[in-house]
């Protein structure tokens, strides 16, 4: 009788311990990363496709950014404008500094928007983010509600304007390493500034492309690929088209179209993460997309240079008020694909001061 009840006992216990080692792996994991509603879905839908009924034009799809022109054939055409679209969850540090890069600058050659997450009260905006801020939804990091963010940018920069025709994406810890005439001239009319481009003999590719990193084999990338689960991409997106790179990008109006328009790879990338350090969508997505759909269209680098040096917790280095110099300036600018990256980040708020100190001589002159 003992001898029943002790293997019983023991049966029991190791049943037990069994379902503990195994319960990760039978049963379905937490979902960690903020989920997108229902509504934000329908809200960004119904603005994706007003922003895509209004520029689904052929003159919009085609590879150079559109050019759009009076009926008058005496005037004028309307020029090309580069929409920045800021995506901010603090106050925007660098206001002033990116005040005293558009100013004196014909409107006309630019655009400004704005996306703040609303949990976050901004105040005193002046100059040319007065009245630019866009219908805004909550974000979180390591989140597909970042995507969102910037689709949401792109298509009220698409609805808002035909002329707009590259579309920056920038933070609010990002800061312009050049003057505005420079960035536009780079962008629009410079034929060396793509250094890639050069070097492609016999290869037609368009005239225009868009400056986005697109890496095909990154640390982790297996473990990013499989954050939702080993087989949810699939079939839509099979790990030998899954990319990765900068989320920080400057598309035609082509590419910011075809972002909008997307649904299919959105549907995948949406599902929220089961380990938040293993997911960064909005570093994933958007070289994906792009990669399947034209990756003869893109540079596979991206304008905005970035120090991974000492890395922590996914985030990039932070550069201090004391790093700000002339030197540091000049070394930002320097790329191997690029005659020069046009932008950088990561400044801390109170890095405002010394560069604004050196913004004159140094920062705007080319």
């Amino acid at each position: 009788m003992f001898s029943n009840q002790f293997v019983l006992s023991f049966s029991l216990f190791f049943s037990l311990s069994i379902l503990i080692l195994l319960a990760p792996n039978l049963l379905p994991p937490r979902h960690t990363s903020l989920p997108i509603s229902p509504q934000d879905e329908i809200d960004d839908i119904t603005l994706f496709n007003h922003a895509l009924s209004f520029s689904g034009s052929p003159i919009s799809n085609s590879n150079k950014p559109s050019r759009f022109f009076h009926l008058s054939s005496r005037q004028k055409p309307i020029p090309n404008k580069i929409a920045f679209l800021f995506l901010t969850n603090t106050a925007l540090h660098f206001a002033p500094l990116w005040n005293r890069f558009f100013l004196s600058q014909p409107t006309n050659l630019y655009n400004v928007y704005v996306h703040a997450d609303p949990s976050v009260s901004l105040t005193h905006q002046y100059g040319v983010f007065r009245g630019r801020f866009i219908i805004s939804k909550q974000t979180s990091r390591a989140s597909p509600t970042l995507i969102s963010a910037t689709r949401r940018l792109l298509a009220t920069a698409l609805l808002h304007d035909p002329n707009n025709a590259y579309f920056a994406l920038l933070s609010q810890h990002c800061i312009p390493l050049h003057s505005f005439p420079y960035v536009y001239h780079s962008l629009f009319h410079s034929k060396t500034f793509d250094k890639s481009s050069q070097t492609q003999l016999n290869v037609q590719t368009p005239s225009y492309k868009s400056y986005i990193e697109i890496l095909s084999d990154t640390p982790k990338h297996w473990k990013r690929y499989a954050a939702r689960g080993r087989f949810t991409m699939l079939p839509e997106v099979p790990y030998e088209e899954f990319r990765a790179g900068s989320q920080f990008l400057t598309l035609t109006r082509r590419h910011a179209h075809m972002v909008v328009k997307d649904r299919a790879l959105w549907r995948k990338f949406k599902v929220p993460c089961y380990r938040e350090d293993e997911c960064y969508p909005e570093e994933h997505y958007f070289p994906t997309l792009l990669s399947m759909k034209d990756p003869n269209g893109c540079t596979k680098y991206t304008l905005t240079r970035v120090n991974w040096t000492g890395s922590v917790n996914g985030h990039p280095y932070m550069y201090k008020p004391e790093q700000v110099t002339p030197h540091l300036i000049h070394l930002l600018r320097e790329s191997n694909y690029s005659q020069s990256y046009l932008f950088a980040r990561k400044f801390s708020p109170d890095c405002l001061e010394p560069l604004m100190h050196i913004a004159k001589y140094v920062i705007f002159r080319d």
